[in-house]
């Protein structure tokens, strides 16, 4: 099984802060992944799973 890396909870908690003042809908899940950049921390197998069909 692949070690998948989250975002370090400090730039969680900044997300979250920056996006309780914003009054729009919430993002997608991927657009929140990517905003915190978590794409970039997962290993590049489960990348290549993640976009196939």
């Amino acid at each position: 099984m692949s070690d998948v890396k989250h975002p370090p909870k400090h730039l969680v908690r900044e997300y979250l802060e920056r996006r309780s003042k914003d009054p729009k809908p919430p993002p997608t899940p991927e657009e929140i992944r990517r905003q915190l950049g978590w794409g970039m921390l997962m290993p590049s197998d489960m990348k290549m799973a993640s976009n196939r069909s």
